[in-house]
């Protein structure tokens, strides 16, 4: 086997292979005997069939199927040969049989950067207290007053206002065209939840049962939802029906009503300042993993691999695909333009892509390994998840192609770890309550 290399960057290299005749004919001859056994050709018996015959009519089918199994059996052998260690699957391509009977092709392959870490250590990352304010407790106080609250018709001239339920059907617009995704029928807002965006709903105040309406919506190019993002809709909006809500007053006989433990309000508020705290516990150690990653990739610039990031560009719209395949949707039936759709996601991509190198290259640094104790806490942690037995766990994992994401995860995970214990935490100063509150709702995504 002949192998040679060209460096075209500091990342990828370009591996020209080809192999000699006499590892190249035992496979076609293989191959061609094969066809002979299981082809059948008028005029000739099975098994019969001259080999020029078959040349002539299968000599393309056949060749690259040995092509493809030439590729296979040499491509390790090659990248073991000349130390080179790739990311990600290499490009194959200019293969070819060559006239003296061998075989050639070419392989692009990235390999993983070479960089020095900065500051890994001491990190200060800022997150928010996990104190909770009484005008979060307040906040939390209303939205029980509004599940606790009795629906009424609205009385007749009742201007529609915030926290009223309202029955519409409406038909999207994109450029005079009916959107079938964006159209409902006798369909329940409830507003102030801005389950279909907050201008949306925003538009309906002060409207009356019987209502027709037509406004413009310019949704920006990163709102959640994909069949929106980036579109200027023109929605058509019939007001059905209005209700309203009858909220209970803030007292004692309130907390009773949420739970019969609950002797007075204070009880009530005691028991929403425990279980915020607890919610906030959680999404704070989620936030400094990713602030500590985002940090490490300030401190530490390098390039990575293009092919990496485009296969990790690949797996998010697979499940960006998945998702709307639950909906009984494609990205076309969506009307997703896919380009659109990987230039905002390849920011994220590269993100993840860098964020993994530098928690391998620090678990290096600091000999962070993987013990057997740590993939056992995994498969227990998953077991506890989904309520499998820990043996069932093990059983979907006994593919090589699940087990490697798997442990990778588990690696990160111990790495991090690590990194925050190294961590300095700031309290960041907290947003009003009211702020956080319609910063939320505007995130949102819209169904």
């Amino acid at each position: 086997m002949d192998i040679a290399v060209e460096q075209l960057s500091d990342l990828t290299r370009k591996l020209t292979i080809t192999l000699p005749q006499e590892a190249v004919k035992p496979a076609l001859d293989k191959a061609y005997a094969k066809a002979n056994k299981e082809i059948s050709l008028k005029g000739f018996r099975r098994g019969k069939v001259p080999r020029t015959v078959l040349e002539k009519n299968f000599k393309e089918q056949i060749e690259a199927e040995v092509g493809e199994q030439l590729v296979q059996d040499s491509y390790f052998n090659a990248i073991e040969q000349e130390k080179i260690e790739p990311v990600v699957h290499p490009e194959i391509a200019e293969h070819r049989f060559t006239e003296e009977g061998g075989f050639s092709y070419v392989a692009m392959v990235d390999i993983k950067p070479e960089f020095e870490l900065n500051r890994y250590k001491g990190l200060e990352i800022e997150l928010p207290p996990l104190s909770v304010g009484d005008e979060e407790i307040e906040l939390e106080l209303q939205r029980i007053q509004r599940r606790q609250a009795a629906i009424q018709t609205a009385p007749e001239g009742h201007a529609i206002a915030m926290d009223d339920l309202v029955t519409v059907d409406f038909q999207g617009f994109h450029e005079g065209k009916a959107m079938k995704e964006v159209h409902n029928e006798n369909y329940l807002i409830d507003m102030g939840t801005f389950r279909l965006g907050e201008d949306f709903e925003k538009k309906l105040v002060g409207l009356h049962q019987g209502d027709k309406t037509l406004y413009e919506i310019d949704f920006p190019g990163d709102y959640p939802n994909p069949i929106l993002a980036g579109k200027k809709v023109e929605f058509k909006v019939d007001v059905k029906e209005v209700k309203v809500r009858i909220k209970p007053e803030l007292d004692d006989e309130l907390a009773k009503d949420v739970n019969a433990d609950y002797k007075s309000l204070d009880d009530l508020k005691n028991a929403i300042r425990d279980d915020m705290t607890k919610a906030r516990e959680t999404a704070r150690q989620g936030d400094l993993d990713d602030k500590i990653v985002l940090r490490l990739i300030e401190l530490t610039p390098f390039e990575v691999p293009k092919r990496l990031v485009n296969y990790e560009i690949q797996e998010m719209l697979k499940q960006t695909e998945e998702n709307l395949k639950r909906s009984g949707l494609s990205f076309e039936s969506a009307g997703i333009d896919l380009k659109e759709l990987v230039d905002r996601n390849r920011e994220i991509a590269e993100k993840r892509v860098k964020g993994d190198f530098l928690l391998k290259k620090i678990a290096e640094v600091e000999e962070i390994k993987l013990a057997d104790e740590d993939i056992e806490r995994g498969y227990q942690r998953i077991a506890e998840q989904y309520r499998m037995t820990v043996e069932e766990v093990k059983g979907y994992f006994n593919r090589r192609e699940e087990l490697l994401p798997f442990m990778n995860e588990l690696h990160n995970e111990k790495v991090l770890n690590f990194l925050r214990e190294q961590s300095v935490i700031i309290d960041k100063v907290p947003e009003p309550a009211q702020e956080v509150e319609e910063k939320e709702a505007e995130e949102k995504p819209a169904e």
